[in-house]
């Protein structure tokens, strides 16, 4: 009888214990990114200091452009994902002026987000900005050093130039109509080429078009032996990125924000072009490539 009783007590500890402990673990964030190299690698880092630090992860890495991540996370189906300061004061905030001050971007965003329950963390030292490519050779061959060198051979020359491009870039107000009209330029529409953003590099490599948009920061240009067209009429804002997490994940969970703060700070221009360039000219996997990096600067046990 005391045999029983004892194993009746012993299992009842047991199972106090286990509900305990499955009542103190911690809850499932969700991340996401957007569907590129870059944006992969940034939610890996944040997915794999989340799960070290004791958090589940819902992956949602690769999710798709930006309206599908912004509308994601205004609908509460993901809890954070990176952000770029310059696409959402063009995209989502609607504001006119050019900023280049990557402080100001910041605050101006933070702060209107802030009202709508969506928190900026630290943003990142890097600013992947858009750009113009094209192949070194070809740019020296044609004379064209700036965006406003490319606007003049258009006009005079537009049977002899084609761009390719993502579809995000022609349709949003930062994107290449506006930027044609900012420089004062016309591509003919039949040489524009619309196609998936990873595939932009390899068709400007290959030689299948002569100008291509792209990111600044993206390892393909320095592999691919292409050129960043100057921005001498500064028609691009800024684009730092950071963690946009909806407010209530983080009152609940404000360990959440102090992990994701830590990132930003430590990721500056050559940082991150390494890792893009590790993914897309080595093929190297983007989760291990940011776990290699957490591991570097110190924020995970190796």
């Amino acid at each position: 009888m005391k045999r029983c009783l004892t194993l009746l007590i012993v299992g009842s500890l047991l199972v106090m214990l286990l509900g305990a402990g499955a009542s103190a673990a911690k809850p499932t964030i969700v991340v996401a990114s957007k569907n590129f190299t870059e944006q992969v690698i940034l939610g890996s880092i944040m997915n794999i200091l989340l799960e070290e630090n004791g958090f589940r992860v819902d992956d949602k890495l690769d999710l798709g452009g930006t309206s599908i991540c912004r509308k994601a996370l205004e609908t509460g189906q993901i809890d954070v994902y990176m952000e770029y300061t310059g696409t959402a004061l063009v995209v989502f905030h609607k504001h006119k002026e050019v900023v280049t001050d990557p402080e100001l971007a910041y605050k101006l965003v933070s702060e209107a987000d802030k009202k709508k329950g969506l928190i900026w963390l630290n943003k990142a030292e890097f600013n992947n900005t858009y750009t113009l490519m094209m192949r070194r050779e070809d740019a020296e061959a044609k004379g064209i050093k700036t965006i406003s060198d490319l606007a003049k051979y258009v006009t005079e020359h537009p049977e002899k130039i084609s761009f390719a491009t993502d579809a995000e870039f022609v349709a949003r107000p930062d994107g290449f109509p506006a930027l044609e009209k900012h420089y004062g330029f016309k591509f003919p529409r039949n040489k524009i080429i619309k196609m998936d953003p990873g595939l932009v590099y390899q068709a400007i490599k290959e030689k299948k078009v002569n100008v291509s948009m792209g990111f600044a920061t993206d390892g393909r240009i320095e592999g691919f032996g292409l050129v960043n067209l100057i921005d001498d009429k500064q028609f691009f804002p800024v684009y730092n990125p950071a963690p946009v997490v909806r407010r209530e994940v983080l009152d609940k969970y404000p360990e959440v924000g102090g992990l994701l703060n830590k990132i930003g700070p430590l990721l500056d221009t050559k940082t991150m072009t390494r890792m893009n360039y590790l993914v897309d000219i080595e093929h190297k996997d983007a989760s291990a490539v940011a776990r290699d990096w957490l591991v570097s600067v110190g924020l995970i046990d190796k």
